[in-house]
């Protein structure tokens, strides 16, 4: 005769039912929380022990029967006990002992107890996300140190604008890259200070679990303080997609970028030829079909999170295990689908490379430095600032009327518009030739956090001060995580914490 895991229902879950919805399901879990499950059963035999409800020789067999689980032992049970993990494993462990523990199991629901492991799961796949993710940022600047003095155009409105440098525009991709990384571990702090288990199935429980406790032998900082929360809230998963979505809308921006750049108008970047594509019809040309990847899986990891959004919107706040199971789906994509962009984002970065000359011969044909005559038309000759911007743009003008390229910029005609406006031009020749000198356009900009190379050493000297303290908060959690987790593997040191 079978195990009976209900007396409310007398029939098994229909064959299309389980073949659409349950066994999908059970094989995700299988594979993915089943030494989680597995882990809090051994921190529920520890509060048993404590409260005195199972003998230590109880509590051992019982241990040694969960150490004895392996996934084909569940899978081979499955059908009789509902195509539910909760169920099977209960089963297993039950067979595995010498003789049944009537009050094994008492005061236990299934929902605080997948509610635990789907946030154990979440929580393991979250550091090695954050872990990726600093590691692509150490990677952003590193290249960042080695372009502080190589000049590039700067652009606004898709318009020429100023001279930059390419490490001064990487330390705009790694300034992200670090507030992501700060978000990540606000994201891992708070999902480290709600874990659900003692929350029971929605109200609490009649036995005096110590939630604490249990929460810190699973690696956590603290229970969820809250017995309707614990099962009911699935806010986590909109602060793990949402910090992803904030990545990846940035992210997509700064690929934007690199794909110009690839093009054949600008040619200035280059990736190896493994890292290229060509066209099936047009020999001439070499593309980089990687980066226009990069940028549109950055839109799938953006619509997870609506789709989370929605999953869970207009749901009571209450405990709906399979709502919280379909409207979470996509949960295991999310993180497939970052770790796959940032394998991609790490392997061009590596890659990547700038050519250097296209991009100053780019700065030299244009009059970046429009700005800087403007500042020091009014510094040299005391005209005032908004007349000085007119007297610069119309400087401008003239000059590409009359073919004078940026280098050889001429005193006489800026002389002769300062004339027309009723000014005297008191910048000499010399000072006329550096404001448009592309080697000195950085050194221009004084301020902290401008292009000047000085100035970006500071940016990057700062974010590695910054960096190295969000390692260290990061770890700290990791592993005090993972040195409870290990605990558990050990029964004599259980032994040592229960008697």
């Amino acid at each position: 005769m079978k195990t009976q895991v209900t007396g409310r229902i007398q029939k098994s879950p229909d064959e299309a039912y389980i073949e659409n919805v349950l066994f999908p399901q059970f094989e995700f879990e299988l594979e993915n929380y089943l030494h989680h499950y597995l882990n809090i059963e051994k921190v529920f035999l520890k509060a048993y022990k404590k409260m005195g409800i199972l003998t230590e020789e109880e509590v051992y067999e019982i241990w040694e029967s969960i150490n004895q689980i392996d996934m084909e032992s569940i899978l081979n049970i499955s059908r009789d006990n509902m195509t539910d993990i909760a169920f099977s494993i209960e089963r297993v462990i039950e067979h595995n002992l010498s003789k049944p523990i009537a009050k094994w199991h008492i005061d236990r629901s299934r929902n605080d107890f997948q509610a635990c492991a789907q946030l154990m799961y979440a929580r393991d796949k979250w550091i090695q996300l954050t872990k990726k993710m600093n590691s692509f940022a150490q990677l952003v600047m590193k290249k960042a140190e080695k372009y502080t003095h190589t000049v590039m155009p700067g652009y606004t409105h898709y318009q020429s604008a100023q001279i930059i440098s390419v490490g001064f525009y990487l330390t705009a991709i790694s300034r992200h890259l670090l507030k992501t990384i700060n978000k990540m571990s606000n994201v891992l702090d708070a999902m480290n200070n709600q874990c659900p288990l003692g929350s029971g199935a929605m109200s609490g429980q009649e036995y005096e679990w110590d939630c604490s406790q249990m929460a810190n032998d699973l690696g956590f900082q603290s229970y969820i303080g809250h017995a309707l929360s614990g099962v009911a809230s699935r806010e986590w998963v909109l602060e793990i997609a949402g910090c992803i979505s904030f990545f990846s809308n940035n992210m997509s921006r700064f690929l934007t970028d690199i794909m110009h750049w690839g093009s054949s108008e600008y040619q200035f970047i280059d990736l190896p030829d493994e890292l290229t594509g060509i066209s099936s019809s047009m020999p001439q040309k070499r593309n980089f079909p990687i980066v226009e990847r990069l940028r549109g899986k950055t839109s799938h990891l953006l619509s997870y999170h609506i789709d989370f959004l929605i999953g869970q919107r207009n749901t009571p706040y209450s405990n709906l295990v399979e709502v919280s199971k379909e409207a979470s789906r996509n949960l295991s994509t999310l993180f497939n689908e970052t770790d796959s962009l940032l394998d991609l984002l790490i392997l061009v970065f590596e890659n990547i490379s700038f050519k250097e000359e296209n991009m100053k011969q780019r700065c030299a044909l244009e009059y970046y430095g429009g700005f800087t005559l403007a500042n020091i038309l009014t510094e040299k000759s005391n005209i005032p600032y908004r007349k000085a911007q007119v007297i610069a743009g119309r400087f401008v003008t003239k000059s590409l009327e009359s073919n004078i390229v940026p280098a050889e910029a001429s005193i006489q005609l800026l002389n002769k518009i300062c004339t027309e406006y009723g000014y005297s031009n008191k910048v000499l020749v010399g000072e006329l030739r550096n404001v448009f000198n592309v080697e000195k356009a950085l050194f221009f900009k004084t301020t902290q956090g401008s292009t000047n190379p000085k100035a970006v050493e500071e940016i990057l000297k700062s974010q590695q001060l910054e960096r190295e303290e969000l390692c260290r908060e990061f770890y700290t959690i990791m592993n005090k995580i993972g040195n409870r987790i290990d605990m558990l593997k050990d029964w004599r040191t259980i032994r040592e914490e229960i008697i």
